[in-house]
C-alpha cells in the first residue's frame, strides 16, 4: 500500500466509515505492536509555575507576571509530588509551567540536577516542553544546542513536544502569537534529538484548526521523522494527541466527540508511518480514550495530576485498577512501560 498523502487523507477523512478507517490502522499499527497488547504509565505532571507571558487564549491556567495567584513551586514542594507518585506505583514526572520570564535557564539546570540526584533512575522526568526550551534558550541568548547541552549536563534524558497545539503558522497567530514560530519549534527540536536527548511528538485538536491545518501537523511530523532517521538519529519516540477542553479559557468554544478524536487518532496512525507509539488521551478523554485502542493506538498513560487541564475542565480518576480493567475488557492485555533512558544521554 502506497504511503498516504495529504490528499488521500482528506478523502479517508470525509468519506472513510469507522470500520474503514480501524482496519487502515491497525494495519499500520500491527507494523508495530502486537494486536491484543497495549502498554501503559502512570504518571504526574508537576506544574512547576503557573506565571506565564505566552498570553495563549486557549490556557485557563496562566497569570501573568506580579498578579495574584502566581506561584513558584519550592523544591521540596516538587520532591513531595514526586514521592506522591511513587508511593501509588508510577515512576513518570512531567515538568509543565509555561513562560515565566524570573526563571532562567540556571533554575531550570539545577531542579533537574537535584530530581535526577535525589531519585537516580528510580523516576524518569520530561524535563520540559519544546515551547518551553525555546522561551528560555531565547533569553538566555544561548543557541537551541547549547541551551540542551545544559539541560543534557543537569541530567535531563526527554523534553516533550508539548507546545504544539496545532503546528501552523495561521493558527499560532490565532491564538498564541508569543509562542514562537513553527519553523523556531522544529528547530529546537532538531537540536534536542542531535543532543542525545529524546523528545516525542504531541498535537491538541478541537479547537477552531480546519483539516488543512490538521493535516498540515501531521505532514510536518512525519517529515521531521523522516528526515531524522535519514540522519541516523532516532526522532520521534512517539505522537500523542489530546483534546482541546474550554472551560475558563478566553477562546472558549465546545469540547469535540469521543467519535471525531477516535477517527483522528486513526487517520494519525495511518499517516505517521514512521513513528512507532500512537498515544490515547486519558487525561482528556478519560474511559472514551481507551476505545482509541481500536482505531490505531498503543499506548496510554493514566496521570495523577495536570493543573493546566483540570483548570480547564479535565477530570482525573485516581482509580486506576478501575481504568486498566477497561482496555483489558475491550481485549487487550495491558503492560506497564517504563520510560526508557537515551543510549546516548549523558548523566
Amino acid at each position: 500500500m502506497s504511503r498516504l498523502d495529504v490528499v488521500e487523507a482528506a478523502r479517508l477523512w470525509n468519506e472513510a466509515t469507522d470500520d474503514e478507517l480501524i482496519e487502515r490502522a491497525q494495519a499500520v499499527r500491527a507494523q508495530w505492536h502486537r494486536p491484543d497488547h497495549a502498554t501503559y504509565m502512570v504518571m504526574r505532571i508537576v506544574n512547576y509555575t503557573n506565571v506565564c507571558v505566552a498570553q495563549c487564549d486557549y490556557c485557563a491556567f496562566y497569570v501573568l507576571p506580579n498578579q495574584d495567584g502566581g506561584y513558584v513551586l519550592s523544591r521540596e514542594d516538587v520532591f513531595a509530588k514526586i514521592d506522591e507518585l511513587v508511593e501509588v506505583g508510577g515512576d513518570l514526572v512531567a515538568f509543565n509551567g509555561g513562560f515565566n520570564p524570573k526563571l532562567p535557564l540556571g533554575f531550570y539546570c539545577d531542579l533537574f540536577h537535584s530530581v535526577r540526584e535525589r531519585y537516580g533512575e528510580r523516576v524518569e522526568f520530561y524535563a520540559l516542553t519544546i515551547a518551553e526550551f525555546v522561551f528560555l534558550a531565547d533569553r538566555a541568548r544561548l543557541s537551541y544546542a547549547d541551551a540542551a547541552a545544559r539541560l543534557r549536563d543537569a541530567g535531563v534524558h526527554w523534553v516533550t513536544g508539548g507546545g504544539s497545539e496545532i503546528l501552523t503558522e495561521d493558527f499560532r497567530k490565532r491564538h498564541a502569537k508569543w509562542k514562537y514560530t513553527v519553523q523556531d519549534y522544529f528547530d529546537a527540536q532538531r537540536a534536542i534529538v542531535e543532543s542525545g536527548m529524546r523528545t516525542t511528538a504531541t498535537m491538541v485538536i478541537g479547537f477552531d484548526e480546519t483539516l488543512d491545518e490538521r493535516l498540515e501537523h501531521l505532514q510536518r511530523t512525519r517529515d521531521f521523522q523522516d528526515a531524522c532517521l535519514a540522519d541516523g538519529l532516532e526522532g520521534l519516540f512517539s505522537f500523542l494527541c489530546w483534546t482541546y477542553k474550554p472551560y475558563g479559557t478566553a477562546f472558549g468554544g465546545r469540547e469535540i466527540s469521543g467519535r471525531e478524536y477516535r477517527r483522528h487518532i486513526a487517520l494519525s496512525r495511518i499517516f505517521l508511518d514512521n513513528v512507532t507509539h500512537v498515544r490515547t488521551s486519558v487525561l482528556t478523554q478519560n474511559e472514551e480514550a481507551f476505545r482509541a485502542l481500536d482505531f490505531g493506538a498503543d499506548d496510554f498513560d493514566l496521570p495523577i495530576e495536570d493543573e493546566v487541564t483540570q483548570k480547564a475542565g479535565a477530570r482525573i480518576d485516581l482509580d486506576l485498577e478501575r481504568l486498566l480493567a477497561i482496555p483489558q475488557k475491550l481485549g487487550y492485555t495491558v503492560e506497564y512501560r517504563r520510560a526508557e533512558r537515551p543510549a546516548r544521554a549523558v548523566a
